[in-house]
């Protein structure tokens, strides 16, 4: 990543205190946002139960949030960039924590659904600035990688403490607790980042507000999620699921071609005309959808088979956690000022690689230590990935389009999460069924359908790596300088 990639906001100077807390603000932001999308699922069947919801309709208590949030997530970017990211950013926490009071006071499905639905428009208007913000904050090398890890700490990490808060939350206190928790945590982010974030007004409406691109692409993607969630309930040929997810794809074709020919275009050509750029969200995407699937189908796999509770489930995912943290905030920043973004990127593939092959002979009668322990400690290359593809991601964008870069780099996350889990959720229990018709223990048939998934996982992280190899080739200037110390940005800076 050039030096020049980004210029700096000029209201907050160099190594300005504000800038720590401002780190510690978006952090905080974002870990509460990425918290709520894994904290709920521990507490699905005692919201199902407290509230009678069918085995359909409890799907949407995640799928609500998940279709606002990842169909969102590019305009409220652009929207970011014209109308000012500290605005949206202080606007978004406070419809996510008011929304979240009312899930957790929510006595009825259609209250819960509909509060879900505006965290994931919360979320979004959150998440899709805070890297803009970041990178507008932190332009140089050093400083830039070490905030840019601990900014990608509270994406690789907080799914897994997600899933032991909620695990403790549901068994300790009752699953309102879930969303409840997210009252302090947003009043605090509301109180602090108003003097701490930069301001800025934005480059306005007229400089960039393209209306019916914003129409195709919120649509559209709104709809290629609504279609993709549904194959997990209904199968990827019926009607619910291929219609909409079809018409989704139509709209986002339409968009692009929209865009080549707006005079102020909503997502400009010229930032998907960086290898980088493109790469990066390419290869995100595939990761994505290999490890968010690989969360999901461990802890099913450790309640439908090893018969964990809840808390003991969520316990079991903390040493990933714990090693993505360690890893991430404690390495990441130096390997990749040493070596650069790309090298970083394809060693850190090859141990998640190792992992979903590791799952994919998991035997049924797992011993924790032996089998599962060390999968958990191979994750940790989650962290090392997950800040350089980051950084490559926001590399060599303009000032103007930082909030859209970040806005597309959450885009094709939540994109890769919806795909992950919905493919490979598809052929585990595609597996699973055709094995309990030829009469296999329940049990085995489950085992024996996670492998198909796990695999399937694997060869989605050989092509990312595939990906990172070909097409992310070492530019002639080096991405950042070889330095043997990285400052503590939250600290010092």
């Amino acid at each position: 990543m050039s030096r020049s990639a980004v210029p700096m906001s000029r209201s907050v100077p160099p190594r300005s205190p504000r800038r720590g807390l401002a780190l510690g603000v978006i952090a905080a932001g974002t870990l509460m946002i990425v918290l709520d999308g894994s904290i709920v699922t521990v507490a699905m069947p005692a919201i199902q139960h407290d509230l009678g919801f069918s085995p359909e309709g409890l799907s949407w208590v995640v799928n609500a949030y998940l279709v606002a949030f990842g169909s969102l997530l590019l305009l409220a970017g652009r929207l970011g960039d014209l109308l000012g990211r500290k605005r949206m950013f202080v606007a978004g926490t406070g419809v996510f924590t008011a929304s979240s009071l009312l899930a957790g006071l929510a006595s009825a499905p259609a209250v819960l659904l509909a509060a879900r639905f505006l965290q994931g428009v919360g979320s979004a208007m959150t998440a899709a600035v805070g890297l803009g913000i970041l990178a507008a904050l932190y332009p140089e090398g050093r400083e830039r990688a070490r905030a840019i890890a601990v900014f990608s700490f509270t994406g690789a990490a907080g799914a897994s403490i997600g899933q032991v808060l909620g695990g403790l939350l549901t068994d300790v206190l009752d699953w309102h607790w879930v969303f409840l928790i997210n009252l302090p945590i947003g009043a605090a982010v509301l109180a602090v980042a108003r003097p701490a974030l930069p301001a800025g007004r934005g480059s306005g409406l007229r400089a960039g507000a393209d209306a019916w691109g914003a129409l195709l692409i919120t649509a559209g993607l709104m709809a290629a999620l609504y279609g993709i969630v549904n194959t997990a309930t209904y199968g990827w040929t019926s009607a619910r699921a291929a219609v909409p997810a079809s018409a989704g794809a139509a709209l986002v074709a339409g968009f692009f071609l929209r865009q080549a020919r707006a005079r102020t275009p909503l997502l400009p050509p010229r930032l998907l005309r960086s290898r980088a750029v493109v790469t990066a969200n390419l290869v995100q995407m595939l990761m994505v959808a290999a490890l968010f699937a690989f969360q999901v189908l461990v802890a099913l796999y450790l309640q439908g088979v090893r018969g964990y509770d809840a808390a003991r489930t969520g316990l079991a995912m903390l040493p990933a956690a714990l090693a993505i943290g360690a890893v991430s905030l404690g390495v990441s920043a130096r390997l990749i000022a040493r070596y650069g973004e790309r090298a970083v990127l394809r060693g850190a593939l090859v141990p998640l690689i190792g992992a979903l092959a590791l799952l994919a002979r998991l035997p049924v009668h797992a011993s924790y230590v032996t089998d599962l322990l060390p999968v958990m400690l191979l994750v940790a290359g989650f962290g090392l990935a997950l800040p350089a593809l980051t950084g490559l991601g926001m590399s060599g964008v303009d000032s103007q389009d930082t909030g859209l870069a970040s806005g597309l780099f959450n885009t094709t996350q939540q994109l890769g999460s919806a795909l992950g889990v919905a493919v490979l959720s598809t052929l585990a229990a595609g597996r699973t069924d055709a094995l309990v018709r030829q009469g296999s223990p329940r049990p085995e048939a489950l085992t024996a359908g996670y492998h198909v998934a796990f695999a399937t996982g694997a060869g989605l992280l050989v092509l990312a790596l595939l990906a990172a190899t070909i097409l992310l080739r070492r530019p002639t200037v080096p991405d950042v300088p070889d330095v043997t110390a990285v400052p503590d940005v939250v600290a010092a800076a």
